[in-house]
């Protein structure tokens, strides 16, 4: 019974599996499972074989016989009848009585009932082949048979044009070639998707989205912010709906569009918008599908999506990270047949082989325009270029009450308590994308969900802003009595010094508790967004990361591991400042060095255009710079130490520090915290 019942639970675990998310996804082509499915495929190939032996042994020929031996067994009466089917004679031989006697007896012994049925053998059977120009009973006569022994044979004449005859005739033929066939199949079908596909590698890998399929798509309501983007795009969207409005006054609606911005700030979001804006087909692939290890490959694939896209027009083709097959071009990497160039080259000619009416618009992503092929960025392919920064406070406002609604009809609306402010949030989230920020709304939901609470609260939006920042708590990851007292003052340092120096962005939170590889985390956030920072801000901040590894080595006499990434950070910032953006007095408004350099073992390689005095004069600038924040954050903790203890013995008590009880402690000990005003008037 519970057998049934679990056949019965499967079932309908599948159904609802398939109704809901399609076809269940098959196994992996693991070695184990190749073996097994060679060995079925030998197994039923045997079996197959069998079958068609058996089928043979049914039109085995039988014994032959000439046509006089069959004229004596006339004669002699043992024959009891001929089937005659075209020139093939086939004998039938009476059956032996006598030999079937002592059967008869042993059944009537076991008292069986013979149904009326004979029991005799079944026939003895030959064959034998007439004369063509006579009939069977001419070809007997003329072997001597008489007119009362031939009386004495049935004869049937047969049409040998019967199903039987044409089967008997073609299964030899027939059935082998089935075999080999259904051998073939079979193998295709186990191999799996990839194995037997080689015809189709060419092939365009597109995925196409329909406009009429409602759970799909996507609008300019479903993105928020990126005003300036949206309005770009929306003469894309009146074009595909109405061409003939630009045909007739003689404009030309650009031929490609790249979308360029940060990672998470939603440049495929805006193009699947646009689509779903102008109801029209959408191809969308990503750049490294185009390539494979056969030559050719790419090309074809994208003369075949064209293709696909002119057939469906008006359309939108989508190429999602374009500088896997865009990059610049002559680079020497790849040799001299390089398939990514092949590739990077059709999709030249295709774009430019659009006619104003074609109606199909080309897209594209990317998050590093700086190295894509001029040739791709000149007027008649790329003719327009949307920047999508990272949205501003406003926009993230925006963002976060978007991704509190249902994203589609499978999802619920997240629900939220009345204490939610997502203009708090924003303010607390500057830096962040709109991938960010769903992130961000999707771990405090999942926080809510853990705690058996049914709304979010804006304690959990908080917390979620610190795990997507920092990651989870590790709270099971102790330290030692003497590890947290280094890693208390290692944070007071930071926060101290934050408050202290006028540039530096305002403290939000200290705390003790690990997170992700952080020991121990302070979290300053600037009141406003910044597109700009000065080179008094830049100084500042080389300060406040040296306050954790001034205040170790103060306090302790020594230095740990722990400020590793900081001396990383700061010392690039340093760096930067000297060699990119002119703030050295000694070596002057020359930029040295650039963002680009191709990658090697993890880190950039780039072509070093100054001499060896130059360099050596850029590293004494450096650790000159280091060097003067060093003084100024020992000045700082020296002249503030009794303040650098008590923040230093509250985090050892209860391991976090907001920021109204820190500003408590500043107050306190003489120093006012800052105000947006002054923030602003700094």
């Amino acid at each position: 019974m519970t057998k049934k019942i679990d056949k019965k639970l499967k079932k309908q675990v599948k159904k609802i599996v398939k109704k809901d998310f399609g076809k269940m996804p098959g196994k992996r082509n693991t070695p184990a499972n190749f073996f097994t499915q060679m060995l079925l495929t030998i197994v039923i190939f045997f079996i197959l074989l069998s079958s068609y032996g058996a089928v043979l042994a049914l039109f085995k020929e039988k014994e032959k016989i000439s046509l006089s031996e069959l004229a004596q067994d006339i004669k002699t009466g043992l024959v009891d009848k001929v089937e005659v089917s075209g020139d093939k004679l086939t004998i039938f031989y009476k059956e032996k009585k006598e030999d079937n006697k002592s059967l008869l007896a042993q059944l009537q012994n076991q008292d069986l009932k013979n149904e009326g049925k004979s029991i005799d053998e079944p026939p003895l059977i030959k064959i034998s082949k007439k004369e063509a120009e006579s009939s069977f009973t001419e070809s007997m006569v003329n072997y001597g048979v008489d007119e009362d022994s031939l009386s004495a044979v049935k004869v049937i004449i047969k049409d040998p044009s019967g199903f039987k005859y044409w089967f008997s005739t073609l299964a030899p033929i027939l059935l082998p070639l089935f075999v080999i066939i259904f051998i073939v199949i079979f193998l295709s079908k186990q191999m799996g998707k990839n194995g037997m596909k080689a015809f189709t590698f060419g092939a365009s890998r597109a995925r196409l989205i329909d406009p009429r399929d409602e759970s799909q798509k996507i609008t300019f309501k479903n993105v928020a912010g990126a005003k300036e983007a949206k309005e770009e795009l929306t003469e894309i969207v009146d074009f595909l709906r109405n061409p003939k409005k630009f045909i007739d006054i003689g404009a030309r609606i650009p031929k490609g569009v790249l979308l360029m911005g940060p990672p998470g700030t939603g440049k495929t979001l805006l193009a699947r918008a646009v689509a779903g804006e102008s109801k029209v087909p959408f191809f969308s692939i990503s750049g490294s599908e185009f390539v494979e290890m056969f030559v050719g490959v790419g090309a074809s694939r994208v003369r075949d999506m064209f293709a696909q896209a002119k057939r469906s027009a008006p359309a939108i083709i989508f190429i999602d990270e374009i500088d896997a097959v865009g990059r610049i071009r002559g680079t020497g990497v790849g040799g001299g047949n390089d398939e990514r160039e092949q590739t990077l080259n059709q999709i030249l000619v295709e774009m430019d082989g659009f006619e104003p009416n074609d109606q199909v618009i080309i897209m594209a992503a990317t998050n590093r325009p700086d190295v894509l092929d001029p040739a791709l960025l000149r007027p008649g392919r790329f003719d327009r270029r949307v920047t999508i920064d990272l949205p501003d406070r406003e926009a993230r406002e925006e963002i976060l009450k978007v991704h509190a609604q249902a994203p589609n009809k499978k999802l619920k609306a997240k629900p939220l308590h009345s204490d939610v402010d997502f203009k708090v949030i924003a303010e607390r989230t500057p830096g962040f994308s709109g991938a960010d920020l769903a992130n961000l709304m999707n771990e405090a939901a999942i926080l809510a969900a853990r705690e058996g609470r049914k709304e979010i609260t804006q304690y959990d939006l908080i917390r979620s802003i610190e795990k997507v920042m920092l990651g989870p708590e590790r709270r099971s990851h102790l330290l030692s009595e003497k590890e947290k007292k280094i890693t208390a003052y290692h944070e007071a340092g930071h926060a101290l010094v934050a408050s202290v120096l006028p540039n530096a962005d305002p403290v939000h939170k200290i705390s003790i508790i690990s997170r992700g590889r952080a020991a121990g985390y302070t979290l300053k956030l600037p009141f406003e967004d910044k597109k700009m920072q000065t080179r008094a801000e830049f100084l500042d901040d080389i300060a406040v990361s040296l306050g954790g590894y001034v205040a170790e080595k103060m306090i302790f006499g020594d230095v740990t591991t722990g400020p590793s990434n900081d001396l990383q950070v700061l010392t690039a910032l340093a760096r930067n400042m000297v060699t990119r953006w002119g703030m050295s007095d000694k070596i002057g408004t020359i930029a040295l060095e650039s963002d680009g350099g191709q990658p090697l073992f993890g880190q950039g390689i780039h072509s070093r255009e100054y001499s060896e005095k130059v360099s050596a004069e850029i590293d004494m600038e450096v650790k000159k710079i280091i060097s003067d924040a060093y003084k100024t954050v020992e000045k700082v903790l020296t002249q503030y130490r009794k303040l650098l203890d008590v923040i230093a013995d509250k985090l050892l008590k209860q391991e976090t520090l907001e920021r109204d009880e820190f500003e408590t402690l500043l107050r306190a000990h003489g120093i006012e915290p800052k105000d947006k005003e002054d923030y602003q008037l700094s």
